[in-house]
């Protein structure tokens, strides 16, 4: 079909403009972290949120109301879910990852790598983004929860508390010297 009618066309525009200025203020009252980079809970409430959208603008039988309910309940859950796993540490593992250590002291771990599907390629690649040619000179990268890689130089590694071990959560670890 190329067309039905004027008033599903109308419909679309009023019911989806309204959806969307409200889906706007909403993510803009949930704060911040509701629009941070995304790790896989954050991703799965990005596409849950799309496809309720898409729901209201194209579903005639669902109302502007209901939708804008569904769309509030999962805000508010990725809120409820944000806060708690904020203040309760053990809690976040089962919703997200926890930092990774890709190479330490200029050594590769290609075990680790194999695991997150990380090639040595990918590697050299951020550790050359930050200038540096030289792997002896990185004390550590670490695939952090949302996918990106964070270079450590051994300049300004410190005490090296910010070096996770493998499967510990980064604010709880300090390796072993």
């Amino acid at each position: 079909m190329w067309f039905d009618s004027w008033n599903d066309v109308l419909r679309i525009v009023l019911v989806g403009g309204s959806a969307y200025g409200l889906l706007v203020l909403l993510l803009r009252l949930s704060g911040k972290r509701t629009l941070a980079k995304l790790n896989a809970f954050d991703f799965v409430v990005t596409i849950a949120l799309g496809s309720t959208l898409a729901t209201i603008l194209l579903d005639s039988r669902t109302s502007l109301v209901d939708g804008l309910v569904a769309l509030g309940l999962l805000v508010v859950l990725q809120f409820l879910v944000a806060a708690v796993t904020a203040r309760l540490p053990r809690l976040r593992t089962l919703v997200t990852a926890g930092p990774t250590v890709l190479l330490l002291d200029g050594e590769p771990r290609p075990e680790v790598m194999r695991r997150h599907r990380v090639s040595l390629d990918e590697l050299h690649q951020a550790v050359r983004s930050t200038g540096t040619g030289d792997l002896a000179l990185v004390a550590g990268v670490v695939l952090e929860t949302d996918g990106t890689m964070s270079i450590i130089s051994t300049s300004k590694a410190g005490d090296r508390s910010l070096l996770p071990e493998e499967g510990a959560r980064l604010s709880h670890t300090r390796p072993e010297a």
